[in-house]
């Protein structure tokens, strides 16, 4: 029989040591604060198109800025992060998930006027070079191809953050570029001054790590 001091010392080292082994062996929850670290972000990520997300904005008779945005994003994206560290897209976009909030000018949008949806179902982003550029931020250098055409772009990319909540481990990127897009053919409006030729896109990224072996 084991007396009562020894007893009472058994339950507290118990008490102690399972605590402790409950949380070496538990998965991280959601909402831990705990560090990620690079090895963890480092991989290959498959865009998540519920969480993604891409919208434009043209200027509308020389006065107020006109929104548009897509619906579907897809695609990949490769990181390591660090001062030596590397970054790669590869993302398309459907034409045909773009909304205006009107049905009738998404029915312009699609039509060759614009996007021109039945001959260019998609346009797509690959990038070329990317090199950090210091607090977060990626120089990235692509091809832009829209209406057939591919023409290259530039633009800062902002990585927003990385973390597993209990859903995988996700990534996530913002950027913001100006293109002109008559240079890809889109001149609807241009030459009569209804339409501005500027574009700006913002797009937003999240990814979600692909499983080994997938």
């Amino acid at each position: 029989m084991i007396r009562p001091n020894t007893r009472n010392g058994l339950l507290l080292a118990l008490a102690v040591a399972m605590p402790a082994a409950a949380l070496a062996l538990a998965p991280r929850q959601a909402g831990s604060e705990v560090p990620i670290t690079a090895t963890e972000a480092s991989g290959a990520y498959t865009v998540d198109g519920v969480h993604s997300n891409a919208h434009f904005k043209v200027q509308h008779l020389g006065a107020g800025m006109f929104w548009g945005r897509f619906d579907d994003v897809k695609g990949s994206m490769n990181y390591t992060p660090g001062p030596t560290g590397t970054l790669d897209f590869d993302i398309q976009i459907p034409i045909a998930g773009v909304h205006s909030g009107n049905d009738n000018l998404d029915k312009h949008l699609l039509s060759p006027d614009f996007f021109n949806a039945t001959e260019f179902p998609e346009m797509a982003f690959k990038s070329t070079k990317a090199s950090p550029a210091g607090n977060g931020m990626w120089k990235v250098d692509g091809d832009l191809t829209l209406l057939g055409t591919t023409k290259p772009v530039s633009a800062m990319v902002e990585f927003t953050g990385a973390a597993d909540k209990g859903r995988g481990m996700r990534i996530g990127f913002e950027a913001a570029f100006t293109i002109k897009r008559s240079e890809f053919g889109m001149s609807y409006g241009v030459e009569s001054g209804s339409l501005g030729d500027k574009v700006v896109v913002v797009v937003g990224l999240e990814g979600v790590k692909a499983k080994a072996g997938s």
